[in-house]
């Protein structure tokens, strides 16, 4: 735990409007609709980064069927909550979870942030040539 902050996992404290407002703005998922994002959360386990005054200043989600595979997507911490680690508490809190645990495969996409992630049991992928992929880079610009 870290003074004056808390992780919940549950869905229903999550503040959609302060992720959309981070999530719309950045590199993975700029311009996603609101009601695409909230469609995401409702189907994914969810974590939140809280302050003592409760305002939402982190975020992470699972995309998961709960016994083989999880996909961790749009983790971010507010960047004037950043130096405190509240990122390395978040991946703890996620990798910890029950429902994270006995998989079989764990994936993620990032650009800049992988000595975090490293720490957590994540390496480039051991077989790429095994991996496709069905990107659209642009679909909430058409949205």
């Amino acid at each position: 735990m870290i003074d004056g902050y808390r992780i919940t996992s549950d869905r229903s404290e999550m503040n959609i409007e302060s992720i959309h407002n981070f999530i719309s703005h950045s590199y993975w998922a700029s311009g996603i609709p609101i009601e695409t994002l909230k469609k995401a959360i409702n189907n994914s386990l969810c974590f939140g980064v809280f302050s003592s005054q409760g305002l939402q200043v982190g975020f992470a989600r699972m995309i998961t069927d709960l016994s083989t595979y999880a996909y961790l997507a749009d983790v971010y911490v507010l960047e004037e909550h950043r130096g405190k680690g509240l990122s390395k508490w978040l991946m703890r809190e996620i990798m910890d979870h029950p429902d994270m645990q006995g998989l079989r495969r764990m994936g993620l996409a990032t650009l800049d942030a992988h000595g975090l992630y490293k720490q957590y049991g994540f390496s480039e992928l051991a077989t790429p040539e095994i991996f496709m992929e069905n990107w659209n880079p642009d679909v909430y610009k058409n949205a």
